[in-house]
């Protein structure tokens, strides 16, 4: 029953929009009106309004992407960083060195060898850090400080054929030497 009110109501507001149509196609053409100012306002309105949106999408933009989180998009490369040169080819990551000590900056310069990848570097706990794309014949370089010590995953993020879900590297980080010593003087004073 509700569903044969529905239909009802719909043929009837549709009988009214075409009725409006209608109306307006045969009325149009009978009357002269002047519609010169008109036109001129509206269309100094529709210029005003377009330069609007055009200033507000450029300062957007730029407020954006300012705050961008990867330093390497500006050209900032910490001091002492390590550089990691990354290969990715169909199923593996191949890394210039597979370890750093905790608190290192490491800039990782990602390619790929054959298909385009997606490189994501996951912490001990699998949360992930940072990514970037790895492309043939370009290097994109993702800047992370590894602050926490043990096994960092990187994995591909881009499907790039049927092992992708095989496609991991370890990362080892070693705890600072510092902070190792640190923690076993403090261990005997406490005991």
């Amino acid at each position: 029953m509700i569903q044969g009110t529905i239909f009802l109501v719909t043929i009837v507001l549709m009988a009214v929009v075409v009725g409006v149509f209608v109306f307006i196609a045969i009325n149009a053409g009978k009357e002269s009106v002047d519609y010169g100012p008109v036109q001129a306002k509206a269309f100094g309105i529709r210029t005003g309004l377009f330069w609007v949106i055009v200033v507000a999408g450029v300062l957007i933009t730029v407020i954006t992407t300012l705050d961008l989180p990867y330093a390497a998009t500006r050209g900032d490369v910490a001091e002492g960083a390590v550089k990691v040169q990354v290969d990715g080819r169909q199923w593996l990551w191949t890394l210039s060195q597979d370890s750093a000590t905790a608190d290192d900056t490491v800039v990782f310069e990602v390619t790929a060898g054959d298909v385009n990848h997606g490189l994501g570097v996951y912490d001990p706990n699998m949360r992930l850090l940072g990514q970037t794309q790895a492309m043939p014949g370009y290097v994109n370089s993702l800047q992370l400080t590894l602050r926490e010590p043990g096994t960092y995953k990187l994995l591909c993020l881009e499907y790039c054929g049927t092992a992708h879900h095989a496609m991991m590297s370890n990362f080892e980080v070693t705890a600072h030497p510092d902070h190792a010593s640190a923690t076993i003087t403090q261990g005997r004073d406490g005991a």
